[in-house]
Parts: structure tokens; C-alpha cells; sequence
């Protein structure tokens, strides 16, 4: 595909899909790298680049909070369960 205000290329919906399975579990530098080792010398606009790179990041973002938000999680229901177990009712000892 092609850019018709500047007549370089885009990446197309098919390279980005290509390029983030690639990229998807690597760093953000390391995502970077490789995105400009596959554009270079390859005459593409470098807005669609920088379009792709803000989505890498974006989703490294989500993942990150993703994993933040797992482990809020988990703290809590720890928290809940232990509060629970704590406040049941206590078995008269037998005699």
C-alpha cells in the first residue's frame, strides 16, 4: 500500500500483523529495533511507523496494568479469604 500524499509505503494490515506477532512478548526497545530493522531501507512513511510503534507500546501498556491488576487481584481475594476464615464462627470446645 502507499501513502498517496507522499508516495512511500505504508505498513499494510498484513505486515502489521506479521511484525506484532514478532514483536508482541519482546521489550518495547527490543520491538523497536526489530520494527526498524524490517522498515529500513524499504522507502515506508515514517507516520505509518511511528502509528505501529504507539500500538506496540500501547499494548505492552495493557499488559503491563493487565498483570498489575492480576496481582491487585489476587491480593484481595487473599485479603477476602482470609478475613472470612478468621470471622467464622468458633466450635464450642468439647468437654
Amino acid at each position: 500500500m502507499e501513502n498517496q500524499e507522499t508516495g512511500q509505503r505504508i505498513l499494510d494490515p498484513i505486515e502489521r500483523a506479521k511484525l506484532g506477532l514478532k514483536v508482541f512478548n519482546l521489550p518495547i526497545q527490543e520491538a523497536e529495533e526489530v520494527i526498524d530493522d524490517y522498515v529500513e531501507g524499504k522507502n515506508y512513511d515514517q507516520a505509518s511507523i511511528d502509528y505501529f510503534k504507539e500500538q506496540v507500546a500501547t499494548q505492552q501498556h495493557i499488559k503491563e496494568k493487565g498483570a498489575e491488576l492480576l496481582v491487585t487481584a489476587g491480593q484481595i481475594l487473599r485479603l477476602v479469604t482470609t478475613s472470612f476464615i478468621e470471622n467464622l464462627p468458633k466450635q464450642p470446645a468439647e468437654r
